[in-house]
């Protein structure tokens, strides 16, 4: 008789920013070749800070001149990228509503609030939810009274939530962490580290997902 596979536990790290849009694509992929292999794993995600623009203005810029600047992309371009995202996040289960007018933000404040989600044991719940502020709600996610709601959303304190963005407790650890990332050569999100020594860059689809979780399987045994 075949003996069942043993729950094994999984950590995966996940470098990424809440602007990012391949970052919750990678993070649906992942979750997607889990399903496909259920009651295999007990998994802990742990997120960290990653800035895709870590000079963006407290005020922000408009996306299609950010992304102009940025990558030199024609507005044809553009538009055929946010297209092939939109299509790609339906299937996955997520939407991403592009408009005009749509700004990059600075996300120093929101890495600041999910270091501190994380020790409240919400890290996940408010990362999920920043994406969908940001990219499906049209939000400014670095208000602090739009952080701080997005927080209560998830079931965490409002009023710590913005006293935590007040003093800025966590700057200095969050400034760390990603001076940490960047000297392990983390240049570009999302990478993923699975059991803190496979690293997986970029949004895999599920079947690479699906394929490394199999090695790490066969390399427990």
């Amino acid at each position: 008789m075949r003996q069942p596979l043993q729950v094994q536990a999984l950590h995966v790290d996940i470098v990424s920013d809440v602007v990012c849009p391949w970052c919750i694509i990678g993070y649906k992929q992942l979750m997607l070749a889990l399903s496909l292999m259920p009651g295999q794993f007990d998994v802990v995600i742990h997120w960290h800070p990653f800035e895709l623009n870590p000079q963006m203005p407290e005020d922000g810029q408009n996306l299609r001149e950010h992304l102009a600047q940025k990558y030199n992309s024609s507005p044809e371009q553009s538009q055929t990228a946010r297209t092939r995202l939109s299509v790609l996040g339906e299937s996955l289960g997520f939407t991403f509503d592009y408009f005009d007018g749509m700004r990059m933000v600075n996300t120093f404040r929101a890495h600041q609030l999910l270091h501190w989600a994380g020790e409240q044991g919400l890290q996940t719940a408010l990362k999920l939810a920043l994406f969908e502020a940001f990219f499906t709600c049209r939000e400014d996610i670095n208000v602090p009274d739009a952080l701080t709601a997005v927080a209560a959303r998830v079931g965490l304190d409002g009023t710590e939530a913005s006293l935590v963005l007040s003093d800025q407790r966590y700057a200095s650890e969050v400034r760390a962490e990603q001076q940490h990332w960047l000297e392990q050569d983390v240049h570009a999100v999302p990478t993923f580290v699975f059991q803190r020594q496979y690293i997986v860059p970029g949004a895999q689809e599920a079947e690479s997902f699906v394929r490394l979780l199999k090695k790490i399987q066969r390399k427990a045994v």
